[in-house]
């Protein structure tokens, strides 16, 4: 780990400068992805800017949504009762991520910008686009079990890790950020990049900016709804594949579809095509199979990871089945119904 200048801000602004002064810096809250990235030299920040006593700490009701602050904890998130009345699926994936001292540390604001997991990203001794963008991407042709699917490029098949980011995706929440050039809103679909060209860039905050809050607008299917995470053993482990799923049905027809999946893609992946395929259709098991059967036609496998693709399609109707019957996966039996 290398040395570095520790502060501590006390107001917005005041990171915002501390920012400014040090291009090397990084904020840091829970610290419980930078702090390892630190300790696996991956991440060597000159200054680390302490934001734990900034007031972004809470819950708040908006508009018939939520406001959820930035250094909020994802534990105080999942037990919220607002939360749990007005956006389960996020209680949820929050709940199915991680452990229980990880959640109790972890922040919302860090949550959203958590790095990949890629075992070539986490090994200094090997190359890593992300690490040092041009001396390649050893897991094209390596190993490659756990990578993307989806929205890969020649640079870059890694996938987000988060959870919790991939019920946001499907909520449709906006995430408040203030920075040098002041506030602004970026909706969730545009806060994380895909890898193209600059696999080393995660997401579409600029220099400086610091994430306020996450925005969460009212729905009407706090009923119809579903996060179902496939991995290697039933808890503290990263998905293979998960589905977060929100329904508004209209009796057994279906008004409006959100999907989003996470462990296939360097972001949350939506296919907006496929909810609009779903629009006035019945809740049947033949309209979430034609969904998921337009999902998968984009999908690109790597040597290893061609499972995914199947285990994808049938997760995608296993859990817009849950999401349309209201019964969502359970968290503690976790066994898929």
């Amino acid at each position: 780990m290398n040395r570095f200048e520790y502060v501590r801000a006390g107001t917005v602004a005041e990171a915002v400068q501390a920012y400014a002064a040090e291009p090397n810096a990084r904020f840091i809250a829970g610290g419980t992805n930078l702090l390892d990235l630190m300790k696996y030299n991956v991440e060597r920040p000159g200054r680390l800017i302490d934001i734990t006593r900034l007031p972004l700490a809470s819950i708040e009701e908006r508009e018939g949504g939520l406001r959820i602050g930035a250094l909020v904890t994802n534990a105080d998130v999942a037990y919220d009762a607002r939360v749990r009345a007005k956006a389960p699926l996020l209680a949820d994936a929050i709940l199915a991520g991680a452990s229980a001292q990880l959640r109790n540390a972890a922040s919302t604001g860090g949550n959203l910008l958590q790095r990949t997991r890629c075992y070539y990203f986490y090994d200094e001794g090997t190359p890593c686009n992300k690490r040092l963008p041009g001396s390649g991407c050893p897991a094209i042709g390596g190993v490659n079990r756990i990578h993307a699917i989806f929205g890969t490029s020649e640079h870059c098949i890694a996938t987000h890790p988060s959870d919790m980011c991939v019920a946001l995706a499907a909520l449709e929440a906006n995430v408040q950020v203030s920075g040098p050039e002041g506030d602004r809103s970026i909706a969730f679909a545009d806060f994380h990049r895909l890898p193209g060209d600059a696999p080393e860039i995660d997401t579409n905050l600029k220099p400086g900016e610091i994430v306020i809050s996450v925005d969460v607008p009212a729905r009407e299917d706090s009923q119809h709804y579903t996060y179902l995470k496939l991995r290697d053993r039933l808890s503290y482990a990263f998905a293979l594949v998960s589905v977060a799923a929100a329904l508004e049905l209209d009796g057994e027809m279906i008004r409006s579809a959100r999907l989003a999946l996470g462990g296939v893609a360097h972001k949350p992946w939506r296919n907006q095509e496929a909810e609009a395929l779903l629009q006035g259709k019945p809740a049947t098991r033949a309209s979430f199979q034609a969904a998921a059967d337009l999902i998968m036609r984009e999908a690109k496998p790597q040597s290893a990871n061609g499972f995914k693709v199947e285990l994808a399609r049938r997760a995608i109707v296993r859990g817009l089945e849950q999401a349309a019957a209201g019964t969502p996966q359970s968290l503690t039996d976790k066994r898929i119904r």
